[in-house]
């Protein structure tokens, strides 16, 4: 070869060498640099991956999930740690286990000391938004630490809904997503957006009729979700953003006797949709098998922004299964808890280890399923003298990580009992109904049934207060208090119930004692002192009344109880002059803070206003009264005066025509006749006089009516 070709190929050899090496030094970098775009988490609640099309489902069409799934990585073994939403959430959130962080079912606020990925990222520079659907995520859980904005306004706060029942449309939530990522100015953020939409009960717009309602929930779901990613292709967000959508947990659907979620461990309550779509869209198309776990999503985001992972996660990064260098060990397990039936009804927790091809669960009867020849989990092997060697490795494997030697739990099997629970949950759809003499009935069969059910007979008090049955609700929260003496939700249930019997002696010493019981806990000291304070304005005590508002003041510094309380006290005196800045201002501090609706502020404002002759004013505030706490007979009431006083007949007919269907209560029936009477409409009145004598019979004995069934 000659010379100068011998040099030209030597050096376009070393141009070459130099440009792979640059071009693999690129490849590097992009690999290592940390995601600048914006991360979005999206939870759909109670969506099971097994109804999904890109899991393989038929019956319902799902464009923009298969959209992400196609520009991302679709993990077909994903499992959940928790089958109730807020315990759930908190494992997706923090990257712990239930047991970790102590939340292991509704209404366990998360420990102050637990750090949630928002605030990790919040400490990297992220500005972090949180917007939520569900009443069970509500900030007072502790759910919104971290977050620089956190939107939970339900459209209601109605009082006879529980956290569980609380919702709002995923539409709403999805619109606040779009004005928050409007405002925040940066790329450098992380919102958390959860929809509510295929949690029970399922309510699909009616253009998704054709559909069996829990698919139409979801295809609603995924209606939104499409408006969100429309959104981010418009801001130019979608290519630079990382998009993570998982679910809490599945649905029953009736698949082993539960038609919802939260009692049992199978795999359509905890095999949940896992999707990742990264910056750039890297590594789109990519499925992975390798089993996976919520707990792995904080490590997983925290690797992609080149955070340090705290060394408490129990998760790890799923990067190297997104780009194929890396894969899990073959024991790999995921650990879940379904403590649901002991909670409620002293029964025994359940736990649950799966492998994705084997689970076992325990609970006074153990159990064993192996995937591959039972998909469907109908055969229980754990009796099979084959299956032993791997029942013996899983039990082992569970006491290690519980810390446990055996299960110490009452033996009770709940799938002996799922009438009990069918019974208990019927009874809240009819409470959500105001069907409340129906579900008095069934709670009350619940509690003969579960004699030890604290939750049940709660939850009997709280929908016999509702109902004016106040005999039935003290007596409910009298086996609250000697079940669970340590716990001040009794002593509260019960004070509130005599406070509304007019039994103001005995709401003060059930007030009292739950401020005892409530120990240095700071919101539950709120809580009791707020009550304290309301029966001081009661019984017209005006120094009692401005001392608890006091008290409620230095554990809450946002509280507007004090200003609320003067308030109250000239509007009491009959100063509505004096009284109506008072409210007005309590109004904005309200607003301002965000904190709970108060009952009866808007409707002391609005009556006010009334007095003073500012009629549009007034109805404004009434009608927010009803909107929060739409069982205000007194609102109602003004609110019908005001129309009558002002010629619009029809609007006062309307008011009174709601009172009962919304408040179907004795006292209820009774001042809608006599509003009826008032708008001369006497036959209306006479009507309504006799559905009372046919829907509420006295009791023996006593001045209360009871419902009759």
């Amino acid at each position: 070869m000659a010379r100068p070709l011998r040099y030209t190929i030597i050096i376009a050899l070393v141009a070459l060498g130099a440009t792979l090496a640059a071009v693999g030094g690129w490849r590097y970098a992009r690999a290592s640099a940390p995601v600048q775009g914006p991360i979005i988490l999206i939870s759909i609640d109670t969506l099971r991956a097994d109804h999904l099309p890109a899991y393989g489902y038929r019956n319902v069409t799902t464009p923009a999930i298969d959209a992400l799934a196609r520009d991302g990585i679709v993990f077909e073994r994903a499992y959940g740690h928790a089958v109730q939403t807020f315990p759930a959430h908190v494992a997706l959130l923090s990257g712990r286990l239930p047991f970790d962080t102590g939340v292991r079912d509704e209404g366990a606020p998360l420990k102050s000391g637990e750090r949630l990925l928002a605030q990790m990222l919040r400490d990297r520079g992220y500005a972090t938004g949180g917007i939520v659907s569900s009443g069970m995520l509500r900030r007072e859980t502790g759910i919104a630490q971290g977050f620089n904005f956190f939107d939970d306004a339900m459209p209601v706060a109605a009082a006879e809904l529980t956290a569980d029942q609380l919702r709002r449309d995923g539409a709403e939530s999805e619109a606040i997503a779009e004005r928050w990522l409007g405002t925040v100015g940066s790329t450098r953020l992380f919102m958390f957006l959860q929809l509510h939409e295929p949690h029970a009960p399922y309510a699909p717009p009616e253009r998704f009729g054709s559909l069996a309602p829990y698919d139409g929930a979801i295809a609603y779901a995924d209606e939104i979700l499409g408006r969100l990613v429309r959104y981010l292709k418009a801001s130019q967000l979608y290519d630079q953003s990382t998009i993570v959508l998982v679910s809490d947990h599945g649905e029953g659907l009736g698949d082993h006797g539960e038609q919802g979620h939260g009692l049992f461990l199978y795999d359509e309550a905890i095999h949940v949709p896992l999707i990742i779509k990264q910056a750039g869209g890297a590594d789109a198309g990519r499925r992975v098998g390798d089993l996976v776990q919520q707990a792995d999503i904080v490590p997983t985001i925290l690797d992609l922004v080149k955070a340090p992972v705290p060394g408490n996660l129990r998760g790890q990064s799923l990067k190297p299964l997104a780009d194929g260098t890396g894969s899990r060990p073959s024991d790999q397990t995921v650990y879940a808890e379904a403590p649901y039936g002991r909670n409620r009804f002293g029964w025994s927790a359940l736990e649950s280890l799966t492998d994705g091809r084997v689970q076992y669960i325990r609970a006074p009867r153990e159990e064993l399923y192996d995937f591959e020849r039972d998909p469907r989990q109908r055969e229980n092997t754990a009796d099979d003298s084959a299956a032993q060697p791997v029942l013996d490795a899983r039990r082992t494997a569970l006491r290690q990580l519980l810390g446990k030697t055996d299960n110490a739990e009452a033996a009770v099997d709940p799938k002996d009992r799922r009438e009990v629970v069918d019974r208990y949950r019927s009874a809240m759809a009819l409470t959500t109904e105001r069907k409340w003499a129906e579900a008095i009935d069934l709670l009350q069969q619940v509690v003969r049934d579960e004699p030890a059910a604290s939750a049940v007979w709660s939850d009997l008090g709280r929908v016999a207060t509702l109902a004016e049955r106040h005999a039935v609700a003290l007596d409910a929260y009298q086996r609250v208090i000697a079940l669970r003496p340590l716990d001040d939700r009794g002593y509260l249930g019960a004070a509130r119930a005599a406070l509304k019997d007019h039994k103001l002696d005995e709401a003060q010493q059930h007030a009292e004692e739950a401020l005892e019981a409530s120990g240095t806990d700071a919101r539950r000291m709120v809580e009791s002192h707020a009550l304290l304070a309301a029966i001081a304005l009661a019984r017209h005590d005006a120094d009692g009344a401005r001392s608890e508002a006091a008290l409620v003041k230095q554990s809450d510094p946002v509280t507007i109880w004090p200003v609320y309380v003067d308030a109250r006290l000239l509007y009491d005196e009959g100063y509505y002059a004096e009284a109506l800045p008072l409210f007005l201002r309590a109004i904005t501090e309200l607003r301002t803070s965000r904190a709970d609706p108060m009952p009866e502020l808007h409707y002391t404002t609005g009556d006010v206003l009334l007095q003073a002759g500012q009629y549009q004013e007034a109805e404004a505030q009434l009608r927010e009264e009803l909107r929060r706490f739409p069982h205000n007979v007194r609102a109602s009431a003004a609110l019908v005066a005001l129309y009558q006083s002002t010629g619009q007949l029809e609007s006062a007919a309307r008011v009174v025509s709601e009172l009962t269907r919304v408040t179907p209560t004795p006292d209820s029936y009774t001042l809608a006749a006599r509003l009826w009477t008032s708008l001369g409409d006497r036959k209306q009145a006479a009507q309504v006089s006799d559905d009372a004598r046919r829907l509420f019979v006295p009791l023996k004995g006593s001045k209360s009516p009871r419902t009759s069934h």
